[in-house]
């Protein structure tokens, strides 16, 4: 068993890195070569600018190339709750930002000829419990008459068309959703701008962000100092550099995955029949798909901790038992990859994107960043040049989360919080 991401580990590392010294001057420096900081600089070279990219280690190493690769519609969160909380016109607003994520990843995928295994092939949300059901039901009563027609529910009796589980008690079924192999997504990004003349720098790290004594923006690198017009922070929950403002807003949460042997077709024809992504309501969520190759991905929270060796190996364990209880009928396969990533969680679930004392960010995206973060990148681009009405969390406050002041110290707090609601409610 490899404690590497699937993903990464299957995919042609990026060569397109610059190994030369980090200096002079640019229109943009982008930091971070995720899915955000890719797209961003991609789009930006278009528009003609300057653009180096400083990624603290590989392309594509943070949680761009350590989730799912699900390329999902829809909130996280339950949307009669969002529609209450927000209005109906700011949510059903929103969800189209969603739907549009998912759209640009399809359109990027086609107009740079990215090799990635993207198919359309939806989303399930998986009901955990009979109450959730009804839950699920009511939300897709309002989804269809106000913003997503293309969902539908789809009753136990059903399920197993859909899940070869008897697990779950029906689930929600959203058509435009997608899956890909992201690993091969991220690096085709950022190969992409770098045809375009993006200069990309890994294991290059930000340690220094300053105002420059005539204008723009003076960025500090091991490789030596980068005099830059604008910034944009496209670094999630990284550790490196001068982020302490970032850091109490985004709360490092750990995700961890496992990845099988690949199974025979007859096999996954029976466990996923239609190939959709799957996902569960409970609080500690598990999500399960295939991969390109026949491989079982299945992934969740199994535990609130960060990610390190030893925690990404206890977590697959707790993962091995998951995939167990969902497939009782699975003979026991072998586990050829187990890894973990930190998600950048926001106290609401939802991202943040600006400008602050003149440096632009966009992060937050609490588990949904493969769409989101494709997307926001190429909003990004807009708004540093001049159309911030394009950015859909432009009008969102980004308090301090209250005791929070980097090291996530309450997740086992958390963890014991979101078990007990599993457990009763």
């Amino acid at each position: 068993m490899k404690l590497a991401s699937y993903w990464l580990d299957t995919s042609e590392p990026f060569r397109s890195a610059d190994a030369g010294p980090v200096e002079g001057r640019c229109d943009v420096a982008v930091i971070g070569g995720g899915l955000t900081g890719s797209s961003a600089a991609l789009a930006l070279a278009k528009k003609g600018a300057r653009v180096v990219l400083l990624e603290a280690e590989t392309i594509g190493n943070a949680a761009s190339g350590r989730n799912g690769g699900m390329c999902n519609n829809g909130f996280a969160q339950d949307y009669g709750m969002m529609s209450a909380k927000l209005g109906k016109e700011a949510a059903n607003r929103l969800y189209r930002a969603f739907d549009a994520g998912v759209d640009t990843v399809e359109r990027l995928v086609r107009e740079e000829n990215i090799d990635c295994s993207f198919a359309r092939v939806g989303k399930i949300k998986l009901a955990a419990k009979p109450e959730h059901y009804d839950k699920l039901a009511r939300s897709q009563q309002l989804l269809a008459a106000d913003v997503d027609p293309d969902t539908e529910m789809v009753s136990r009796a059903q399920l197993r068309g859909e899940v070869g589980s008897d697990r779950y008690h029906g689930g929600l079924l959203f058509r435009k959703s997608a899956g890909m192999h992201v690993g091969r997504f991220v690096r085709g990004l950022a190969e992409a701008a770098a045809r375009r003349g993006v200069t990309v720098h890994e294991h290059t790290p930000m340690t220094g962000l300053s105002p420059a004594p005539r204008g723009g923006h003076l960025v500090d690198t091991p490789k030596g100092r980068l005099h830059a017009s604008q910034v944009l922070l496209a670094s999630g929950i990284s550790h490196t550099g001068p982020l302490g403002w970032i850091r109490r807003r985004v709360v490092p949460v750990g995700a961890f995955l496992i990845v099988t042997e690949p199974l025979p077709t007859s096999t996954l024809d029976r466990l996923l029949p239609r190939r959709r992504m799957a996902t569960d309501t409970k609080n500690l969520v598990n999500y399960f798909r295939t991969t390109p190759d026949n491989r079982l991905l299945f992934g969740g929270r199994a535990r609130f901790a960060v990610s390190n060796p030893h925690s990404d190996e206890k977590s697959g364990e707790i993962l091995r038992a998951a995939m167990h209880d969902v497939f009782p009928d699975l003979p026991a396969p072998r586990i050829d990859y187990c890894w973990g990533g930190m998600v950048d969680m926001t106290q609401d679930r939802l991202p943040r994107a600006g400008e602050r004392n003149g440096i632009y960010y966009s992060m937050g995206y609490s588990g949904h960043g493969t769409q989101m973060a494709t997307l926001m990148g190429t909003i990004m681009a807009e708004v540093m040049d001049g159309r911030t009405e394009l950015n859909p969390w432009k009008d969102f406050a980004w308090p301090a989360i209250p005791g929070h002041f980097g090291p996530p110290w309450f997740l086992p707090l958390v963890g014991a919080y979101y078990r007990l609601k599993d457990k009763f409610s």
